[in-house]
C-alpha cells in the first residue's frame, strides 16, 4: 500500500513536478505505511505484552499524527528542500489509511484510543486478503512496465473501495440470517476468511454460544456451550491476576472457561471461539495453580495442539 500511495501521489502537482519529492514521498508513504506496526517487536518479550499492546497505542489518534511528524522530520533533516507540508500530507494519509483498514478485520484495533480503550474490530475483510494484495501488486507491476502511476492507482483504489461497499453487504446477510435463527442473539461475532463465501460466526444468547460457519449463504453449526459469566470464585480471581490471561481477556470477546483439577494442580483455561479451524479453537490461555492458588505456569497465543501447549507450560507428562 505504501508504494501504491506513494504512485497515486504523483497525482499532486507539486510531487509530479519534482523528482526529488517523487522520491522522498514513496519513501514516507512506504514507511509510513508500516510504523504503526513497528509494535510488532513486542513479541520478543513475550506474547501477553504483544497481545495487550499490538495495535494499541501506535494506533491510537495521538499516533496517526505523530508517525508523520516523526517520518517527516527525519526525511527533512537529509532532504531539506522538499515540501514538508505535502510530504507531511501523503504520510499522514499513508498511516491513517493503515489503522483504517485495520478496523476492517476481526483482529481490529484500539483505533480511538485514547477517548475509547474498546478494540474496533469490524470482521468483515480477513487480515490477509488475496484480492487485495494481488490487485497492489498487478497494479504495481503495470507501473513497472511504463504504466502511468496517478491514474493506474487511482483506479485500483476506486476498485478496492466498491469492494469492501460488497463485504459490507455479504457481512451484512450473513448478520441478518443469524439474527433470523437467533432473534434472542446478544450478540453476533463474525470473522472473515480467506474464502469469500465462508465466515465463522459465534452467536450468542443469553444462555448459550454456538459456534458456526455460513458458508454459501447456508449456516452449519458446529458447537454449543452454556454462556456462564467469569464467576467471581478464589480461583478464578487467582488465574485472573496471571498476565498472560489478562492479556486474553483485554482482547477477546467471545470466550468459554473451564477448570481442571489436577493432581496437586488446578488448570484454568480460557478459549477464543471466533477461531475454529478443523475442530480445533487455536487461541487459548492457561494458567496453572498450586494448591496455594500461586501460579505455577501460564501460556497464551496460538497453538494448535495439545502437546504443543503443554511443551509451551514446561509440563513433564508421563
Amino acid at each position: 500500500m505504501g508504494i501504491a500511495l506513494g504512485g497515486l501521489a504523483t497525482l499532486d502537482p507539486v510531487v509530479a513536478n519534482d523528482p526529488i519529492m517523487q522520491t522522498s514521498v514513496l519513501l514516507a508513504t512506504i514507511i509510513g505505511s508500516q510504523a504503526p506496526d513497528f509494535d510488532t517487536v513486542l513479541k520478543l518479550r513475550n506474547n501477553a505484552v504483544y497481545i495487550r499492546n499490538h495495535r494499541g497505542v501506535t494506533h491510537s489518534i495521538p499516533a496517526v499524527f505523530s508517525w508523520p511528524i516523526i517520518i517527516t522530520a527525519g526525511i527533512t533533516l537529509f532532504v531539506p528542500e522538499v515540501n514538508w507540508v505535502t510530504l507531511f500530507l501523503w504520510t499522514f494519509l499513508a498511516v491513517f489509511l493503515h489503522v483504517f483498514v485495520d478496523i476492517f478485520n476481526a483482529y481490529g484495533t484500539q483505533a480511538l484510543r485514547p477517548i475509547s480503550y474498546r478494540w474496533i474490530a469490524l470482521g468483515i475483510i480477513n487480515i490477509f486478503d488475496p484480492f487485495i494484495f494481488f490487485t497492489h501488486l498487478g497494479a504495481i507491476a503495470m507501473w513497472a512496465l511504463g504504466s502511468e502511476p496517478g491514474s493506474t492507482f487511482l483506479t485500483l483504489y476506486i476498485v478496492i473501495f466498491l469492494y469492501y461497499v460488497w463485504r459490507v453487504y455479504e457481512k451484512r446477510k450473513v448478520v441478518t440470517h443469524a439474527r433470523r435463527l437467533h432473534p434472542n442473539a446478544t450478540h453476533i461475532f463474525v470473522s472473515p476468511t480467506i474464502r469469500w463465501n465462508q465466515w465463522h460466526l459465534v452467536i450468542r444468547t443469553p444462555d448459550t454460544l454456538f459456534v458456526a460457519e455460513s458458508r454459501m449463504n447456508q449456516l452449519n453449526f458446529f458447537e454449543q456451550y452454556t454462556f456462564d459469566p467469569i464467576p467471581d470464585t478464589p480461583i478464578i480471581n487467582a488465574a485472573r491476576k496471571d498476565p498472560n490471561l489478562a492479556a486474553f481477556l483485554s482482547f477477546s470477546p467471545t470466550y468459554r472457561w473451564e477448570t481442571e483439577a489436577k493432581e496437586n494442580i488446578t488448570e484454568v483455561r480460557f478459549v477464543d471461539l471466533r477461531y475454529r479451524s478443523k475442530g480445533h479453537y487455536p487461541f487459548v490461555a492457561i494458567v496453572q495453580l498450586d494448591q496455594n492458588l500461586n501460579v505455577i505456569s501460564s501460556y497464551t497465543g496460538w497453538v494448535f495442539s495439545e502437546q504443543t501447549l503443554q511443551k509451551k507450560l514446561n509440563i513433564i507428562t508421563d
